[in-house]
C-alpha cells in the first residue's frame, strides 16, 4: 500500500527516562527518550528534538506501519534511523484475525515480544549504548513495544520493578490522546489488513483498570520461565560490555 496523507501533530506520550533511580544513582536526561509515533511530528517538534540532542531514532513498528506513514519530517534531518520491528506482521499477531486488547493480553504479548524478538531488543540496547546523543525509541502509541524496550533498558540499568512499572503506567493518563492522535493511522492499517474494526471501540478496555497488570506480568513471567528477566536477551547476544556501556552513559561517566 502507499503512504497516506497525514495530519502532522506533536507526540502526546513523549518523555525522557531521565530521573529514574538506577544502580549507582539516577538515570541522567539526554540518553533515552520513549515516545509515541515520531513519523508524523510537526517540523517544529522535529527541530526541537534535534536541538535538544537527538541523534538516533529506533523505530519499533512493523513494516506495514512504516509503509503507511513513511518517516515524516524527521527524515530530513541528519539523525540515524534504525528500523527494528518487534512485530513483523501485525495481522498474524492477532488472535482470530482481530486485535485483542486487555491488560492481561498485553502482558502475554509482552512476554512473547521479549522471547521472540530478543535479538531486535539487543540491537536496540546496543544502539542506545553507542549513540553519542539521545536515542528516541517509539512504536505507534509509545506504550507496548516501546514499553517493553524501556523495561529491558531499565532492568539492565538496575532499576527496581516498582519504578519500571511506574514509568510504564504513566502512559495510562495519555491513552485517550494517544488514541485520538493515532486513530487515522491505525484505521488505515486495519483497512490494509482487511479488518473492519474501530481502534477507538476495540481499545476501550485499555482505558479501564490498572495498566500495571501488564508490566508486572511481563517481569514475573520472564523470571518464572527463565530465572532472570534478562536471560532471553543475554542468550540473544546482550553482552557484559554493552551493559557496562549503558550504565556508564546512564550515569554520565
Amino acid at each position: 500500500m502507499t503512504t497516506i496523507e497525514l495530519t502532522l501533530s506533536a507526540p502526546v506520550n513523549l518523555r525522557d527516562l531521565g530521573g529514574i533511580v538506577i544502580d549507582g544513582g539516577v538515570l541522567r536526561e539526554g540518553v533515552a527518550i520513549r515516545t509515541d509515533d515520531l513519523a508524523y511530528v510537526t517540523p517544529e517538534v522535529a527541530s526541537d528534538l534535534l536541538a535538544n540532542g537527538l541523534t538516533a531514532i529506533i523505530d519499533l513498528r512493523s513494516p506495514l506501519e512504516v509503509e503507511v506513514t513513511g518517516r515524516g519530517p524527521l527524515g530530513a534531518y541528519p539523525i540515524a534511523y534504525h528500523h527494528l520491528p518487534l512485530i513483523a506482521d501485525v495481522g498474524q499477531s492477532m488472535k482470530d484475525g482481530r486485535p485483542q486488547f486487555s491488560h492481561e493480553s498485553m502482558g502475554e504479548m509482552y512476554v512473547g515480544l521479549v522471547e521472540v524478538a530478543a535479538s531486535q531488543l539487543v540491537t536496540a540496547l546496543n544502539i542506545i549504548a553507542c549513540t553519542p546523543g539521545a536515542a528516541a525509541f517509539h512504536c505507534a502509541a509509545g506504550r507496548d513495544r516501546t514499553g517493553v524496550l524501556a523495561a529491558m533498558l531499565l532492568l539492565v540499568l538496575g532499576a527496581n520493578d516498582d519504578d519500571i512499572v511506574s514509568d510504564y503506567a504513566r502512559t495510562g493518563d495519555n491513552m485517550r490522546e494517544i488514541m485520538r492522535r493515532s486513530e487515522p493511522v491505525m484505521g488505515a492499517m486495519w483497512r490494509a489488513l482487511g479488518i473492519d474494526v474501530s481502534a477507538r471501540d476495540e481499545t476501550t478496555a485499555l482505558l479501564e483498570g490498572s495498566m500495571e497488570v501488564s508490566m508486572r506480568m511481563l517481569l514475573q513471567t520472564l523470571r518464572d520461565r527463565h530465572g532472570d528477566a534478562l536471560a532471553p536477551l543475554r542468550a540473544a547476544g546482550l553482552s557484559a560490555d554493552t551493559e557496562a556501556r549503558l550504565r556508564e552513559r546512564a550515569l554520565g561517566s
